[in-house]
């Protein structure tokens, strides 16, 4: 199967590798007209450039779009009327009326949409697999160092927009309430922000992302009946802690157990490292989207999924606006 990169800059290179990587794609070529990206990627892969885009997606089954935000509905929704499968990096669209668009044109046109939340590819993630997920609070932090790079966008677009999407796909219940504050440090856009999200099945999530920290992190503890999960997307780790009461008939093995008190009597703490397998999170969602078209099956992120996250997004930005109007 044959797919175009469209957009050759920093994140693009990445894409451009991975998809070198993989057996099921066949690279037909990639389009950025910005002249710098297109010699880089060049001198260092030695693929072919198309100057015209048109002419690419004559020649091609899917596009991997991997381009500045503003410029994403644009490319996509030619590609769409193409007849073309589209892989969007996120956020899947600037705003929620083109992705509201691209939404009925994939409908239209029967193609196949999966939306770059690398995230869900994580090996940090992939290792609660088995796991029944059922949290009840939810904590993320997502700290980067300023890159100018990316600064079109506000860091809910940006960086939280990979958490809103974890947290939408591990809840599974319609948010009922936002409460949002942020701050325009370095650039025209919130740079630093805090979200509390409220559920109608009761549960909450607070997620603070920042793009103007001293360190990095990427972590996400999950809170549910009798578990602590962690998250380290950075480490591509994972923790799980669970509570058994003593005459469980699950229980571990009692070398693996810590026996403690508690108001309702004794209880057993087991604490468990699972596997994280050593996969390179974006080859991995570039073969499962070949893998939906292939074998005509849903993508692991769906557009829907995109759009929803999206949609969170301008919510919790709006929120912030009120707030800001309101203090100043």
């Amino acid at each position: 199967m044959r797919i175009a990169l469209l957009g050759a800059g920093h994140l693009g290179k990445i894409h451009l590798k991975c998809i070198l990587a993989t057996e099921c794609w066949e690279l037909a070529g990639f389009y950025d007209p910005d002249d710098k990206n297109a010699e880089s990627a060049i001198a260092q892969y030695g693929v072919k450039r198309f100057r015209s885009l048109d002419a690419l997606l004559r020649e091609v089954d899917a596009v991997d779009i991997v381009t500045p935000t503003p410029s994403h509905y644009q490319l996509a929704a030619g590609a769409m009327r193409a007849g073309k499968h589209a892989f969007i990096e996120k956020p899947v669209t600037g705003t929620v009326s083109e992705g509201k668009r691209l939404l009925q044109l994939a409908e239209k046109q029967g193609i196949k949409v999966q939306v770059g939340h690398v995230e869900r590819f994580n090996p940090a993630f992939l290792a609660l697999k088995n796991l029944v997920l059922n949290p009840m609070f939810i904590e993320g932090h997502r700290l980067a160092a300023f890159q100018p790079r990316g600064t079109e966008v506000s860091v809910i677009l940006d960086l939280m927009i990979h958490d809103l999407d974890l947290v939408l796909h591990l809840v599974k219940s319609p948010v009922s309430k936002v409460s949002a504050s942020g701050v325009a440090v370095l650039s025209h856009t919130p740079d630093i922000a805090n979200v509390r999200l409220e559920f109608e099945n009761g549960c909450v999530a607070n997620l603070t992302a920042s793009r103007i920290s001293m360190k990095q992190m990427r972590k996400m503890r999950l809170f549910q009946p009798d578990h602590y999960l962690s998250l380290d997307f950075l480490d591509k780790n994972a923790q799980i802690v669970r509570l058994f009461a003593q005459d469980a008939h699950n229980l571990p093995p009692q070398e693996q157990l810590m026996e403690f008190e508690t108001n309702a009597g004794k209880k057993w703490l087991h604490l468990q490292m699972p596997e994280a397998a050593p996969v390179n999170a974006i080859q991995l969602e570039l073969e499962t989207f070949h893998d939906a078209i292939a074998n005509n099956t849903e993508p692991v992120v769906t557009l829907q999924d995109g759009f929803d996250a999206l949609k969170l997004a301008h919510r919790i930005l709006k929120e912030i606006e009120v707030r800001k109007e309101k203090y100043g």
